[in-house]
């Protein structure tokens, strides 16, 4: 820490992560403080967001910003939805957008994200998202700690923002119960969008107009953002 401190400008945390399962995991489950605060603060779309160190966050911030914009276009919200953004960890997309709609709606499954996407929501003043933790995976169960606090809730829109492996087959059926008019899925891997499109479209669901979005340039990666409406 002494030597990173000496030879390297604007270092504001430095954390240490423990990780001795096999795997291929990333990170482990125990992050120690060595310096600093034990986090990092970014602005992102015209919102202050506070980051911990086992939350994810996108590194291209113009690149994530714009991305969020072309999202929120397609969504074309009318002020009023109720929306759940799931696997929405520190609330980067449901904060960005939440003067647009009546009410956000998050679940995240790390318990760590979920905390900081509540305190983004306060150092926003944002009165209008809500944050828990659950399993986004585990369809009917990833709400129960919402309806215990806010009661049942039945969504205008949804937002599905799931990491590289996609969404399951779960948890979109049960989207398609609660029967969501429409959903906003921003995907890391075209892959996996495409057989998640082909189950909502199963579904009785049609798919739009696919944008991809280059995140990661010089590399085969890029994001993509679509809207998926209910079929009348």
């Amino acid at each position: 820490v002494d030597n990173l401190l000496m030879n390297v400008d604007n270092i504001i945390s430095v954390t240490l992560n423990v990780h001795k399962k096999p795997g291929n995991a990333v990170l482990g489950d125990r992050f120690v403080n060595l310096h600093g605060p034990g986090y990092i603060e970014d602005v992102l779309c015209g919102k202050r967001f506070r980051l911990a160190p086992g939350a994810f966050y996108q590194v291209n911030h113009d690149g994530c910003e714009l991305l969020y914009r072309t999202a929120l276009e397609k969504a074309e919200f009318e002020g009023g939805e109720t929306v759940y953004d799931l696997y929405c960890g520190i609330g980067t997309i449901g904060l960005s957008m939440s003067d647009k709609v009546g009410r956000i709606v998050g679940i995240e499954i790390v318990d760590e994200a979920a905390e900081c996407a509540r305190l983004n929501a306060k150092l926003n003043g944002v009165e209008n998202a809500f944050y828990f933790c659950g399993d986004a995976s585990s369809a009917e169960k990833m709400l129960d700690s919402a309806k215990a606090e806010l009661g049942s809730i039945v969504p205008d829109a949804v937002i599905l923002d799931p990491p590289r492996k996609g969404s399951t087959p779960e948890l979109l059926e049960y989207v398609s119960r609660l029967g969501v008019e429409k959903i906003l899925y921003i995907s890391c891997d075209p892959d996996t969008l495409a057989r998640d499109c082909a189950i909502l479209s199963h579904l009785g669901y049609s798919i739009g107009v696919v944008t991809p979005v280059d995140m990661f340039p010089r590399t085969g990666h890029c994001e993509c953002v679509v809207k998926i409406l209910r079929n009348k």
